[in-house]
Order: structure tokens, then C-alpha cells, then sequence
């Protein structure tokens, strides 16, 4: 385990980052940004560019995202050894680029959907795209060259996807009880809050979008346990698709078969005059809201704990879905007030 000496080291390197970033009170500075080139000068003052907004807006998101890449990067790396979970935490764009590529591979494209710089914690040979078996091999993902991915239908390609988060925060609660207690206190709140709400969404998406039964979403849900690694089975009350099971019996247009969840209040809210359903992108926004307002009270609590590292990234990577999503929203003509809305927040 990392000494404390290395320990206040990461932790001053990472406020001082954080303290700059587009988190807590600087979010409302994004509020009042009505064009792409407001948002570049905001955010990069220093290296803005002069683009016609179409090009500005590709060049915006790749820079948006390269640096929130490269600054977690600089506090893993930080460490003399950084814990294997963190490593896992920075791989996350390695399992979002490999789900770009198998989507691209099932639509027979030809040309290489492109990949993020992670450097030397990549593992996935993206270059060597379409050739699945060079890209894999020798890779965690060598299993997916069992699976058929030559499929263009969505509900294939969602439980394909489905599979790969099942290995990514299989693998990633398993290297969480590689660290001490103290150093895993937050890390294990946050952890299994996030899968318990991404099994709920899940749940709401298959039965929503692609009309599964509940038996069949209850075979894909991932089973974890709260208390120690178990990749699959254990009683439902034991592990974190206890929520999306307790789901499966509600109706998806009843608002009032859903009192008492215990996951209601990431619904959205009924409108008078509109017959109320359940709305999974509603609910997938109020949940990310939530795991970032747990991640922010959390970065402090435990300063020279690896806790502080994990929630570090997690304020990073929300930071980067809050700016490419505004980029995204002003390019469409919207205003960054109305893309906080539909994210469910406050600016």
C-alpha cells in the first residue's frame, strides 16, 4: 500500500485539479453559455480555437475528454504502484471505445471507429480494427471472441454491451477487497450504489425499449454481493440487483405500483393531463446526479485514503459527460440551461 508521504502527495495534486474543474459551485459558471465558443474560451482560456462551430464542436469534445483522460492518468500515476481498482477506474474508456468498436463491427462499418489515449494502462489493440481476434487477443476480452457479434438488432447489441459491464464491475469489486478497510470506506458506498442503480436501469430499459418479460431481465441483471466477491447467484436480499428484482413487478404505467421502492425517487414525475410511464433516461440522469453528489461530499472525508483517488476520477468523468453534454446541447441550438434540465440538474 502506497506510504503517507505518497498518500499527501496524490491528495494536494488532486484538489488542486479539482479545484479548477467544472464541479460544485463552478458548474453555475457554465449557466449563462449560449454559444461553443463562449464554452471553448471558458474551459480552455488559454488554448481556445478559432473554428466555424460544426468543426468546433468535434474539436471541443476531443479535448474535453483528452484532458479529463490525461488528469486522471497524472494521479494514478502518481502512485509508485497504483492500486490495481484504480487502474480498472481508468480502463473504463478501454471498455466504452471496445463497445464502440463491437457496435461498428455489427454494422459491417470498415473504417476504425477511433479509440481514447489512455497510454500505457491500454490493453485492447484498437488499431488493428476489424480484425476482432487481433484486437482481443491476449486480453481479459478473449471471451467475447466465443460470443456473436454480427448482429445489427439493438436488443443484441444491448445484452452484448449488458455482458461487457457485467465483466468490467465484476472484475472491478473484486479488486476493491484488495484494499484495506479504511482505505476502501467510500470507494464501497459509491461502488455499489452505482451497480445497484445501473441493474435498475437495466431492468427499465429491457422492459421498456425492447419489451423483455421479467424472467428474461432477471437472468441479465448482475448478481453481486454487497459483502464480498461473488460473480454470480447468491438470495436476491444479498446482493445489488435486490432493487432491479424488487422492479420487475411493477407495472411500467402505474406511478402508484412504484410507492415505496426503495429506488422511487429517480423516477419522473407524473404531469398533469399526461398518463404517467416510466422513463429510464429520466431515471438514469437523477441516478448519475446522485452518484456524483456522493462522489463530491466523499472526495474530502478520508484525505490520505485511495478513496480520494477513485472519487477524483469520478468528479472527472462527470465533469466530462456535464461539458460534452452542454457542447453537444448548445451545438443543437440549445442553451445550457435547457441541457441541465433535461440532465436533471442545477446550474
Amino acid at each position: 500500500m502506497p506510504g503517507m508521504g505518497e498518500r499527501a502527495y496524490v491528495y494536494a495534486k488532486a484538489c488542486g485539479i479539482i479545484g479548477k474543474s467544472f464541479v460544485g459551485k463552478r458548474i453555475s459558471g457554465l449557466g449563462s453559455v449560449s454559444r461553443l465558443s463562449e464554452l471553448d474560451r471558458l474551459v480552455f482560456p488559454q488554448t481556445g480555437r478559432n473554428l466555424p462551430e460544426r468543426e468546433l464542436l468535434l474539436d471541443l469534445e476531443d479535448r474535453i475528454i483528452g484532458r479529463a483522460v490525461q488528469q486522471c492518468i497524472t494521479i494514478v500515476d502518481s502512485y509508485s504502484k497504483p492500486p490495481e481498482l484504480l487502474v480498472r477506474l481508468i480502463r473504463t474508456y478501454e471498455y466504452a471505445d471496445l463497445k464502440a468498436a463491437l457496435n461498428a463491427l455489427a454494422s459491417g462499418e470498415t473504417k476504425n471507429p477511433g479509440f481514447t489515449d489512455i497510454g500505457h494502462f491500454r490493453t485492447v489493440k484498437f488499431e488493428a480494427y476489424p480484425d476482432l481476434g487481433a484486437m482481443i487477443g491476449g486480453t481479459e476480452f478473449e471471451f467475447l471472441l466465443k460470443e456473436p457479434i454480427q448482429s445489427d438488432k439493438n436488443a443484441d447489441r444491448m445484452l452484448l454491451q449488458m455482458k461487457l459491464d457485467r465483466h468490467y464491475y465484476t472484475s472491478l469489486w473484486e479488486t476493491l477487497f484488495a484494499l484495506s478497510r479504511k482505505d476502501r470506506v467510500s470507494i464501497e458506498k459509491i461502488l455499489s450504489e452505482e451497480i445497484s442503480l445501473r441493474n435498475a436501469v437495466w431492468a427499465l430499459r429491457l422492459r421498456t425499449y425492447y419489451s423483455m418479460s421479467a424472467e428474461v431481465v432477471r437472468e441479465k441483471l448482475l448478481s453481486i454481493g454487497r459483502k464480498k466477491p461473488r460473480a454470480e447467484g447468491g438470495k436476491p436480499s444479498d446482493t445489488m440487483a435486490a432493487d432491479a428484482l424488487a422492479s420487475l413487478a411493477m407495472a411500467l404505467d402505474s406511478r402508484s405500483d412504484w410507492v415505496g421502492w426503495k429506488r422511487e425517487a429517480f423516477l419522473n414525475p407524473e404531469k398533469p393531463d399526461e398518463h404517467w410511464k416510466v422513463d429510464p433516461r429520466y431515471f438514469q440522469n437523477a441516478a448519475a446526479e446522485y452518484l456524483y453528489r456522493l462522489a463530491r461530499i466523499s472526495f474530502h472525508l478520508q484525505p490520505f485514503s485511495i478513496d480520494t483517488s477513485f472519487c477524483f476520477i469520478k468528479l472527472k468523468q462527470f465533469e466530462e459527460d456535464l461539458l460534452t453534454s452542454v457542447a453537444e446541447g448548445l451545438g443543437f441550438g440549445m442553451s445550457s440551461r435547457d441541457v441541465f434540465t433535461l440532465l436533471e440538474m442545477e446550474s
